[in-house]
This record gives structure tokens, C-alpha cells and sequence, in this order.
């Protein structure tokens, strides 16, 4: 699965699109990221850019959008109502998908360390890449802002993480810069049936972390509270990492809850989506839908998805586009215009769509390309389709057993089952593609010139490689297919009795798939000098294919037992 971290910089540069433009170029210079937004500031004097990618792709044109913005702006002529005190302000990156929070920190401090040694720039780590506590805020890091930042890099309590702790013309031009990793900002819109300000307000204030001021008697005329510092005590909302506030939009004619979710992790769309509708109910107000304001992640409309599924106790292992569609709906996200998650999820979004992959064909064209004169698609991208196959049919009795009448209580059940098996199907659907990739990269490495004996060693090394890779990915197959046999098994054994013949057919495309795959793990490796792994390679495959056959039978055993009853 693609690793993708979205990367927001913040240039103190919004007047002058000449500027912002020679910034975003130098970004955009790294052909493997996409630029999703650009959105200059006159009054801040300020613009955020926001670009994903895979993670070394992001860092390299975050590098160069920083040293550009270095070369272009002198903070010591800048002016602007946003608070900042570099070139670069700040420049988050934030984990979107199959990236965990600490692998975003260490991209984030690989950045960090490369700005302050090789731009001469101060660079603070804050929030989860900070080294110490005090610069995990933002705000601690900026105190003073650019007219501070002389006598605060010299100290010893301020001294940058990375770069620079002395004064001089450079620094002087650039400012200091501030690099974090940080979960992923969603802004987020739910409509109410009212047209009232204060009323949208009161459910803002609800919800929202900061909640609102006690106050004596009267909630909204009484004398505030305050603590013994003579600070104002504030009633706490319900939701957490939750920003709130409510306004009318006369485009819609609707009030809306504006909803700034700072961390999805610990408040999920859904969540602040139910919680929202709970608070407008109890002020006799009705939610009518939410509006989403720039991108989302795949994985959070998945959630949703499956979160309003379970609560219809429906299973969950079904397509991602049938679970999609049932997050826009409950969540009422094409209320106000249509939501076309192409434009609206991150993940589509980037997709390279110039990439023509097999598993994008239709039946029809699949089989003629297989067809044809070309030897790729061959029998192993045709091995994990057939696997694919079989673990969907398998995937389809979960699905089933969880929807059938009678059957109500088990559903958690069988939509385990269900979700087990699109795993399999999923994975296999993807070595289709994977497997001919492999033919190709062997095919280009046979094609690499051989004349000097360094490219005589590279077209050896090329070739070594990519045969090795050919010996993984069907080994890959056998062993996905293997353990999809699982769930046909279970289905065979307590499924739904009606479709016990599709958990049969499934079983006879999986083993067809482990069979299929190792015929192509033999005849890639022959030839294949690296005695070792080749000796646990076939051991693997030959341990695999024995236990295939005899899960088969297994399988196939319950299956003509249940039909002749």
C-alpha cells in the first residue's frame, strides 16, 4: 500500500503572487507530489500550501519550497496580521495514509536537521516531533514573533533544534522555521433546520473542547466565574481536539456548526456528526446534513461508513465504494451540493489516472489483453485473479450469512468473516498488476546495455533483482490465497447452508491460485543463482502447495456433504 503524508507550509508572502508562484514552482519540481491548494492571504500576508505525495517525495519538495522562500522573502521588511517569525513559518506534515505518527516524526526531523545544516536556517521542532516538552505549542516556539527571534536563538532555553543559534544577515532574511508532524485538520460543516446565530452558537458551545463560561444564575446574562486567579472557569464541551463556533450562511440560508476536528484520531467525523445531532435535539433542533470543507482522508469516510453500518448491524466487509456511499448519506454530505469522492478524498484525488493498470479493464478486456500477443498478463497475474476471485465468493456467503433472515444475532459474526475475506480479495486483486510488473522489470533489466563492466555489473545486479522480485510476488500469491481458504472453510462449516456450493468454488480457485502461483515460482527460479534464498523460497512454496491441496479437500469434503444432506 502507498504511504502518503500531506505537507501544509505556511509562507509569509500573500501579496505578491510572483513570489507565491517561483515557491510553488520550485515545489512542484518534485514531479512526485501533487499540488492540491494554494491560498495566498492579503491582510496576513500569509499563504498555505498544501501538497501529499509519498513521504521522501514530500520531504525533498518541502526542501526546495523552503530554500526558495529563504531566497525570495526578508522577513526583516514583513508586515501582516498572522503571527510568524520566518520566510517558512511553519510547515507541518501530516501521516494520510498506511503512515504511522512516529515514522511522520522522523520525516519531520529528517527535514528539520536538512534545513538548519544545509540552509543555515534555525529550525524549532514543535507538536509530536518536538524534543522537549515547551515545544510541542506552536506558540511557545513563535513567542515575540520575528522581532524577538535574535535574543531567543541565542539562549540557552531557545537555542534551534537544528541550524544556527547566532544572528547574522542570513538569518536575519529567512527568519527561523518551525517543523512539525501533526495530525490530519478537518473542517467540517453540519446544517441545521434554523436560521438562528445564537442558537447554532449554544450546540457550538456544547460540543466544542474549550465548552463556554460559567456563569452565576442566567447561562447567557449571569455574572461570569471565575478561579482564584481571577481567570474566567469554563464549563468543558463534550468533544475533544474540537474547535466550534456557530454562524448563518446566506448562500444556504441555514445555520451551520463550523467544526475544526484537530485530531480525527480521537474525534472521528461521525462522532462530532452524532454528538452534534444529540445536542441540536435536546434545543429541539434538527440536523439536516454537513457540508465538508477541502479533503479527507480515505480511512475517515471508511470509519464513518462502517460506523453507521455496525449501528444498522449491518456487515461491514463489503466494496469500499458501498461503504462510502452509505457515510455520504448518513453523514448527509451531498445536502448542500454533490459529493463526488473523487474530488473530495485525498487518495482519489492523487491517483495517478495516466497509469493503466489490468485491474481496471473490464471482464471483457482483461481477457482479451490475456488473449493477445503480449506474454504479460500471464498465468501468474491470471493466478491472482482466480484467488481474488475465490476469496470474494467467499467474502459474498459472510455477507450473506450476516444479512439472513432468522440470523440477526450472528451478523457481528459473519461481518468478521466478511471483512477477513475482502482483505484476501483486496490483497490478491492488487498482485494482478504487481505480477506483471514484475515480468516488465525483468524484461527492462535484460534490455540494460552491457558494454563497460560497470554496466555489465548494474545489468547483472538488475537482473538479480528483479528475477528475486518475480519469486516474491507469486510467493506472495500463494501464500494470500493459503490463508483466504480460511474463510471458505468457515462458510462451508456454518454458513449460510443456501450458498454452501459458492464457499466450494471459492475453495477450487483459491488452491487454482496457490497451484497456479507456484508453477511460477519454479520457472522464475530456475536459473536463479542465490542458492539460499532459492532453498527457502521452494521450501515455502512446496509447504504451501501440500497444504492447499489438502485444505482443498477439506473444504470440498463439507461442501458434497451438505448438498446431499
Amino acid at each position: 500500500m502507498k504511504k502518503i503524508i500531506e505537507c501544509v507550509p505556511n509562507f509569509s508572502e500573500g501579496r505578491d503572487m510572483s513570489i507565491i508562484k517561483e515557491i510553488t514552482n520550485a515545489i512542484e519540481s518534485v514531479a512526485e507530489i501533487s499540488l492540491l491548494d494554494v491560498d495566498p492571504g492579503k491582510a496576513t500576508n500569509r499563504t498555505v500550501v498544501t501538497f501529499v505525495g509519498e513521504p521522501d517525495h514530500v520531504v525533498e519538495a518541502a526542501f526546495r519550497g523552503i530554500k526558495k522562500a529563504a531566497e525570495l522573502i526578508d522577513m526583516s521588511k514583513h508586515h501582516g496580521e498572522h503571527p510568524r517569525f520566518g520566510a517558512t513559518d511553519v510547515c507541518p506534515l501530516v501521516p494520510v495514509a498506511n503512515v504511522s505518527m512516529e515514522e511522520a516524526v522522523e520525516y519531520a526531523r529528517k527535514l528539520a536537521q536538512r534545513v538548519g545544516e544545509e540552509l543555515e536556517i534555525p529550525v524549532f521542532c514543535y507538536e509530536f516531533a518536538a524534543f522537549k516538552l515547551v515545544r510541542q505549542s506552536l506558540a511557545n516556539c513563535r513567542s515575540g514573533e520575528y522581532e524577538a527571534l535574535k535574543e531567543r536563538i541565542a539562549s540557552v532555553e531557545w537555542k534551534p533544534d537544528f541550524g544556527p543559534d547566532k544572528w547574522n544577515e542570513k538569518v536575519a532574511g529567512s527568519g527561523a522555521t518551525a517543523i512539525s508532524a501533526r495530525n490530519f485538520l478537518i473542517a467540517y460543516n453540519v446544517n441545521l433546520n434554523t436560521t438562528s446565530t445564537r442558537r447554532a452558537n449554544a450546540i457550538a458551545f456544547d460540543v466544542r473542547e474549550a465548552g463556554r463560561v460559567k456563569r452565576e444564575g442566567d447561562p447567557v446574562r449571569g455574572k461570569i466565574v471565575t478561579d482564584e486567579k481571577g481567570e474566567p472557569v469554563r464549563i468543558p464541551g463534550t468533544l475533544k481536539k474540537t474547535r466550534a463556533i456557530g454562524w448563518y450562511i446566506e448562500e444556504y440560508g441555514i445555520a451551520q456548526i463550523s467544526i475544526n476536528l484537530t485530531d480525527i484520531t480521537v474525534t472521528p467525523v461521525h462522532v462530532a456528526f452524532d454528538e452534534v445531532c444529540e445536542r441540536a435535539r435536546d434545543r429541539g433542533i434538527r440536523v439536516t446534513g454537513s457540508e465538508l470543507v477541502g479533503l479527507i482522508p480515505l480511512q475517515a469516510v471508511l470509519d464513518a461508513g462502517k460506523y453507521f453500518l455496525k449501528k444498522q448491524e449491518r456487515s461491514t466487509g463489503i466494496s469500499d465504494e458501498e461503504i462510502i456511499k452509505i457515510a455520504v448519506k448518513s453523514l448527509g454530505l451531498d445536502e448542500l451540493a454533490p459529493f463526488d469522492p473523487k474530488k473530495k478524498i485525498i487518495e482519489y484525488v492523487i491517483e495517478d489516472q495516466s497509469v493503466k493498470k489490468l485491474v481496471d479493464m473490464t471482464l471483457t478486456q482483461f481477457k482479451e489483453e490475456t488473449a493477445s500477443e503480449s506474454p504479460a498478463p500471464g498465468g501468474g497475474s491470471i493466478s491472482a485473479y482466480v484467488g481474488s476471485m475465490g476469496a470474494a465468493l467467499g467474502t459474498m456467503v459472510a455477507n450473506l450469512s450476516a444479512h439472513k433472515r432468522g440470523w440477526d444475532s450472528r451478523w457481528q459474526e459473519f461481518s468478521d468473516w466478511a471483512e477477513k475475506g475482502k482483505y484476501y480479495h483486496t490483497a490478491l486483486l492488487n498482485c494482478v498488476d504487481e505480477d506483471t510488473d514484475a515480468f516488465n522489470q525483468i524484461m527492462t533489466a535484460f534490455g540494460l546495455p552491457k558494454g563497460s563492466e560497470q554496466e555489465i555489473a548494474e545489468r547483472k545486479q538488475s537482473i538479480h533483482d528483479a528475477t528475486k522480485n518475480a519469486i516474491e510476488v507469486p510467493l506472495k500469491v500463494m501464500q494470500l490465497a493459503f490463508d483466504s481458504m480460511e474463510v471458505m472453510q468457515a462458510m462451508a462449516e456454518f454458513g449460510n447452508p443456501n450458498s454452501v456450493s459458492d464457499a466450494g468454488v471459492g475453495a477450487l480457485c483459491v488452491r487454482t491460485a496457490v497451484e497456479g502461483a507456484y508453477l511460477n515460482v519454479k520457472i522464475n527460479a530456475a536459473g536463479f543463482n542465490d542458492v539460499d534464498f532459492l532453498k527457502t523460497a521452494l521450501a515455502r512454496a512446496e509447504d504451501l502447495l501440500k497444504s492447499a491441496k489438502e485444505k482443498e479437500a477439506a473444504i470440498l469434503k463439507v461442501v458434497h456433504q451438505k448438498i446431499e444432506g
